[in-house]
């Protein structure tokens, strides 16, 4: 029992103070990763996009013809089974190969 009483331990002011710091340190940080979540969806969109770009190329050396959609992409193996960017948005291929994704304008 000498042991015990010996032992100092932190006292409830002191917890209190981490709480404190711990709690300010949430507050600041996670509105700023809210806040860049948006912009982390359209450049992992944009990225998938050239990747997809990369595949309907690989696909047209291949095989000598555009593919007529994703579908056909993922059906022969190039692409996983439901091509879609990140944010779960759908990607079309047009007449020429180009992916484009059709809720917004492609700046590439």
């Amino acid at each position: 029992m000498k042991f015990l009483r010996n032992e100092r331990g932190f006292t409830l002011i002191e917890m209190m103070i981490v709480l404190l710091i711990i709690s300010v340190l949430i507050l600041v940080a996670i509105p700023n990763v809210t806040k860049h979540s948006k912009s982390i969806d359209t450049k992992g969109c944009d990225a998938y996009l050239k990747m997809v770009e990369g595949q309907v190329q690989a696909y047209k050396m291949d095989k000598k013809e555009i593919p007529v959609s994703l579908t056909k992409l993922a059906e022969e193996g190039y692409l996983p089974k439901e091509p879609k960017c990140p944010d779960g948005t759908e990607l079309t291929i047009d007449a020429e190969g180009k992916v484009t994704n059709p809720n917004r304008t492609n700046e590439s």
